[in-house]
């Protein structure tokens, strides 16, 4: 839990800090005096001014943002002697870059953070693939478990080598937005018998692009072995035999290709009541064994299924992806374009109702991941820290009033009609962005809880 509050709290204090030094720097640049530098709201915990005229540099005790205040005299009095260094007065190309400075610092340090992942190398998991679910478009496209997918082309484009599972589910994804047909070149998990395969993701929906995705494709996630692990002493598995090691090839005749399939076959719906009797065909030490193995009932929440109180399945196996100092640069800046290319679309189909509001996350859910990163490793946790400052980038560049994209839409109305926006509009459309705003932060924290409590 404290890990997750600090790893929060310094992932919200970097990106604010980026953020606002982005329009800090340009600013300063562009002959603004900045007046206050403040990460975080409300009463002052920290203080630096290096001299009564230069800017104040504050820490505040609500870590939720912050701001660069600057010059202006829309905001109170300016000194005559001081009035070309106010903000209203610079020009609109200066003002726009200022403006803009905050998101593209985010974006830019998505870039490094990204790059600097790669360098460092992450684990994540060999492409390898579980068995699909039954009638899915993986499974009509025959993917098997134990698939190796080793590479992927859209509609018949450029072959794209596949190297861990994230980087095939992020491909996939790409092609769902699209509505494509792809090409898979998939191998047995030795690399041998390569086969072409078309998995046709032309049938779906964009609503149907959200985090169930990869389930809706038939993808179940890493290739687990049916092996058992830990056994609980008078449970189920003990009760029939079963011992640690024990390789599960077949139930009631049936094949288990895959650990997940194994764990469905033991949580079948017990809608009975009653514990159902299994056949199970066992492999240990090289030989078969045919033991019979009782689930006992367990409640689910609604669902009464079958548990054998013993640790099923195997870590899937682990690929490092690491890049060299010009690819892995390249590969941030491809990252983050896509990422935030994503983004737009996403929150441009959410509004026109094309894809769930589900998908839109709030701090609660940001804190539980940063927590999440940060026990994975250093890579997993810059490469978390470059998806929320994409996201931050990208929302804050939304033409919304009250966010830095608000402002841009101001000054672009003010370089077509050669006059800035009436103080009417300009408070009207204040008050409607703050409850655009609030809606949204709403329905994220609500997702967030509905997350938390295992409800979406």
């Amino acid at each position: 839990m404290i890990t997750t509050v600090l790893a929060f709290l310094f992932t919200l204090g970097v990106l604010v800090v980026v953020h606002e030094y982005g329009h800090y720097r340009v600013a300063v640049a562009c002959g603004v005096k900045v007046l206050r530098f403040s990460v975080g709201f409300g009463r002052v915990l920290w203080r630096r001014q290096r001299s009564p005229g230069a800017t104040e540099f504050v820490v505040c005790a609500l870590p939720l943002g912050g701001y660069v205040r600057m010059l202006d005299e829309r905001e109170g009095e300016v000194d005559p002697q001081e009035q070309h260094r106010a903000f209203n007065r610079k020009s609109l190309w200066a003002r726009s870059a200022i403006v803009a400075a905050g998101p593209l610092a985010n974006l830019m340090l998505a870039v490094l953070l990204y790059a600097a992942a790669h360098w460092i190398g992450v684990q994540e998991p060999q492409a390898v693939l579980g068995a699909p679910v039954a009638g899915s478009p993986a499974d009509r496209a025959g993917l098997r478990a134990g698939d190796w997918v080793r590479a992927i082309a859209p509609d018949g484009g450029d072959w794209h080598d596949v190297s861990s599972l994230p980087d095939l589910g992020w491909h996939l994804t790409q092609a769902a937005l699209h509505q494509q047909t792809v090409q898979l070149q998939v191998s047995d998990r030795d690399g041998s018998h390569q086969r072409l395969l078309t998995l046709d993701l032309s049938g779906l929906s964009p609503a149907q692009v959200d985090s169930g995705l990869a389930r809706t494709i038939g993808l179940s996630g890493a290739y687990s072995a049916p092996v058992l692990g830990a056994i609980k002493p008078g449970g189920a598995a003990a009760a029939a035999g079963l011992r640690q090691g024990d390789r599960v090839r077949s139930i009631d005749g049936v094949a288990v290709p895959d650990a997940t399939v194994l764990r469905e076959r033991i949580r079948a719906d017990l809608r009975s009541g009653r514990p159902v009797p299994q056949q199970w065909s066992v492999e240990r030490d090289g030989r078969l064994l045919q033991l019979a193995v009782t689930p006992r009932p367990f409640h689910d929440g609604r669902a009464l299924v079958g548990r054998i109180d013993a640790y099923v399945g195997q870590p899937p196996a682990l690929v490092t992806v690491r890049q060299g100092p010009l690819e892995g640069l390249q590969q941030g800046a491809v990252r983050t374009w896509e990422i935030s290319s994503l983004t737009v679309k996403m929150l441009g189909r959410m509004i026109v109702g094309q894809a769930s509001l589900k998908n839109l996350s709030g701090p609660l859910t940001i804190a539980d991941y940063a927590g999440q990163s940060v026990h994975q490793g250093l890579a997993d946790y810059l490469g978390f820290l470059a998806l929320v400052s994409v996201s931050l980038g990208v929302i804050n560049l939304m033409p919304l009033p009250m966010l830095d994209g608000g402002h841009l839409m101001y000054y672009i109305f003010e370089a077509v009609a050669r006059r800035p926006v009436s103080d009417l509009w300009l408070a009207r459309l204040q008050r409607g962005g703050i409850v655009v705003l609030l809606t949204m932060m709403s329905v994220a924290l609500f997702n967030d809880v509905t997350r938390l409590l295992g409800l979406h």
